[in-house]
């Protein structure tokens, strides 16, 4: 089955599905070690992680399409690919979904935010006219080559205009041909429930931790009806969090004693990467090279 038929199958079980964000290839792999059905490509991370940078629009589709295909090469997961705004107009929109759909995505998140947006829990957000989305969504059908490519349209008038607003919006979306809604940065329980209740399509919501979004479990949100819950962060911030403590830990005691349990052990790291596979290809292509030894044979002789 192709990733993109099976990710519109986890969003049509209405599961609340748990879905981590990952901001490359490696983290992806341990998300699918994991078992965690599919991967969510944060744009956030991407951000912050590949160029060191805020979650502020500063990230262009060629990278995001880069990361995409490395995470796509390392994993079997479907993936969800954080598209942004669609990096611009309606035309740039047809462009992103060509490369994102090329490069490995399953579904594509794209928000309504004026360009260059912001991250959906920061304030100071803007958002387009909704007939500017609308068209948006509409080229991004259209320029699917694979029909099961989920589209999933989120956004942001939650902080701008209002929930109430946020709501039409979302109704306008799946009208344009919208597979899936992300009505983003909700700051209460009767709002969340409310999402779901009011909106006819397959729900994603999304809890980043010290957003404004209340982190509920996956099980009332099952019950609400949601299809996914995205983790967008989480990886990102564990990773902060631990490294900042092993560094400091390795400055304050010059060396690692005492320190240890904060690491991955070296087989661990392999494990992670794959390394023995590729030692496996490595031996199934191994050449023997004759002139080297004979080389070596000839020294020895004249020796």
């Amino acid at each position: 089955m192709r990733n993109t038929t099976r990710l519109k199958q986890i969003l049509g079980r209405r599961d609340a599905v748990l879905v981590p964000g990952a901001p490359n290839a490696m983290f992806a792999r341990i998300v699918e070690k994991q078992g965690f059905e599919a991967i969510y490509v944060t744009g956030a991370g991407v951000a912050n992680m590949h160029l060191g940078a805020p979650d502020i629009g500063l990230t262009t589709v060629t990278e995001v399409a880069e990361i995409t295909a490395a995470i796509s090469d390392a994993t079997t997961a479907p993936l969800i690919v954080d598209a942004d705004t669609g990096f611009g107009n309606a035309l740039n929109v047809v462009r992103t979904v060509r490369l994102l759909e090329r490069a490995g995505a399953a579904g594509l998140q794209m928000e309504d935010q004026v360009f260059p947006k912001k991250c959906g829990h920061f304030n100071g957000k803007e958002v387009i006219p909704r007939l500017e989305m609308v068209q948006k969504i509409k080229a991004a059908v259209d320029a699917r080559r694979d029909g099961d490519l989920q589209i999933i349209a989120r956004t942001d008038a939650r902080a701008v205009e209002g929930f109430e607003q946020a709501i039409e919006r979302a109704h306008a979306y799946i009208e344009a041909g919208a597979d899936a809604i992300f009505v983003e940065a909700p700051v209460s329980v009767e709002e969340l429930a409310a999402i779901t209740a009011r909106l006819p399509a397959p729900q994603i919501a999304n809890i980043v931790y010290g957003g404004k979004t209340p982190e509920i479990g996956r099980e009332r949100l099952r019950e609400m009806g949601f299809s996914m819950v995205l983790y967008a962060n989480l990886v990102l911030q564990a990773t902060i969090r631990g490294a900042n403590q092993v560094l400091s830990h390795l400055n304050a005691h010059g060396g690692l004693a005492g320190g240890e349990h904060m690491l991955a052990s070296f087989a661990e790291r392999q494990e992670t990467v794959d390394k023995p596979q590729w030692d496996v290809l490595e031996e199934r292509y191994r050449v023997e090279h004759p002139m080297l030894h004979a080389g070596t044979d000839m020294a020895a002789t004249r020796g």
